[in-house]
């Protein structure tokens, strides 16, 4: 039982670092994970705040890794090389 629950953890721990992962630290400048307004604006000028709440699927104020993909699998952002 022991080792499962160390195997979950550690499944659990290796999927949160690959989605940390994915966050571009060109953009991220700020070192935490996730995008903010302020951090997605300097790369994508054109985006106004209803943008960045469309994107922000879980009002949570910031845009992970995986928002970012669906924002520019919908073409809400463009796509990036990488």
């Amino acid at each position: 039982m022991k080792t499962l629950t160390m195997t979950a953890a550690a499944g659990t721990l290796l999927l949160a670092t690959q989605a940390f992962a994915n966050v571009d630290a060109a953009i991220d400048t700020d070192g935490d994970g996730v995008y903010s307004m302020t951090e997605l604006a300097v790369a994508y000028p054109e985006l106004t705040d209803e943008m960045f709440t469309a994107i922000d699927a879980n009002a949570d104020g910031a845009v992970d890794a995986e928002e970012f993909q669906a924002a520019q699998e919908s073409a809400l952002l463009p796509a990036t090389d990488g």
